[in-house]
């Protein structure tokens, strides 16, 4: 193990700790002060400061677990074991002479597969795929959106896999371009889903489709874009929007945008008062991924086009919770657009 890749001065940003926690890709960091050990953080410590509205630009000492959990460097088997099963940690640093020199990963110390390791989700999925996917031209004007190819795989095949991780196996894809290639491809190929499809005669826009499985869901089910994959804890999301009492929940990645300019200030009469040069800003950004509650179906208006913006806003507007679940940047694959595509096709295959 690089223990390098696992640790974080306190000084650095929580914008750079999150960047760190991309690459380490185990959810987990420890934190150092004066060249020893201080605390840990994880992606769940990094989501509710986003949540909280701290500031990507405050030092990670500001939400480090200083109170963390560790076991020395000669422990044994049972010690590990019996800090699993009485603590909720994932993670357990090992520390002599308060430096990092090992962590013990919870799937790793009990050989669980990830096939095996994740929850299941009681829950149905709606894939909106009924565009025309222009954004991507001149492919999709031979082949619908959901039927690009991603390595050996169509993307809506992929988008269903990562679903199916968590033994859902039960789909409404929405149809209208092309819609009787789509149904040819997945009537051919093998897989073990249920899959039903919502026929829109004419486009509806992102969420009018919806209208026509009002009846269909007894409990809050997933809605996704064809063109997007979202890499987490699905079942972290699905249990955030129950324990938070939403109607929709939306899943939003933390992105980061450097303007390469200066950027003026001015007055109304056009006198400058300064120059940002080269700012950065972060924004949480709209995936295009959702769970939705079935009573939120009802605000839907029969044969029109609407948006899911629309629901959002008019379900806010009826007193209704709309929930923001934060996932950092390399966890949302976008390929909607044709430079999109080409940037993330190799990530998704290789993920």
């Amino acid at each position: 193990m690089n223990h390098n890749n696992y640790i974080a001065d306190d000084t650095v940003t929580i914008k750079d700790a999150m960047k760190k926690l991309d690459k380490a890709a185990i959810g987990f960091l420890c934190i150092y002060k004066n060249n020893e050990i201080f605390g840990v953080i994880t992606d769940g410590d990094i989501r509710r400061a986003i949540l909280n509205d701290v500031s990507l630009k405050n030092p990670i000492e500001e939400i480090t677990n200083k109170n963390f959990i560790s076991l020395p460097y000669n422990f044994t088997h049972d010690e590990a074991d019996k800090v699993f099963k009485k603590k909720d940690v994932k993670h357990i640093p090992v520390i002599k002479n308060n430096q990092l020199i090992d962590i013990i990963i919870k799937d790793d110390f009990y050989k669980i597969s990830i096939e095996t390791k994740q929850e299941k989700i009681d829950a149905k999925v709606v894939i909106m795929a009924g565009g025309k996917g222009t954004r991507l031209a001149p492919f999709t004007n031979i082949l619908p959106k959901p039927l690009i190819p991603v390595g050996d795989k169509s993307m809506i095949e992929v988008i269903m896999k990562e679903y199916n991780k968590y033994k859902i196996s039960e789909y409404y894809i929405s149809v209208n371009y092309k819609a009787s290639m789509i149904k040819a491809y997945l009537e051919d190929i093998k897989h073990n889903y249920n899959i039903q499809y919502i026929n829109e005669k004419k486009p509806l826009g992102t969420a009018g489709a919806l209208k026509f499985v009002e009846n269909e869901f007894e409990k809050p089910f997933f809605v996704a874009n064809c063109d997007i994959i979202i890499k987490a804890n699905y079942a972290e999301i699905y249990d955030f929007h129950i324990k938070g009492k939403y109607d929709i929940t939306l899943v939003a990645s933390m992105q980061h945008y450097a303007i390469p300019y200066g950027v003026c200030k001015i007055s109304k009469g056009g006198e400058l008062i300064k120059i940002d040069e080269k700012p950065e800003f972060d924004f949480l950004v709209n995936t295009g991924m959702y769970i939705l509650n079935p009573d939120v179906l009802k605000i839907i208006p029969k044969n029109k086009i609407y948006h899911i913006t629309s629901l959002i806003d008019d379900t806010k507007k009826r007193g209704g919770k709309i929930g923001v679940f934060p996932v950092s940047e390399k966890s949302w694959v976008d390929i909607g657009q044709m430079k999109e595509y080409k940037k993330n096709k190799l990530k998704i295959i290789t993920k």
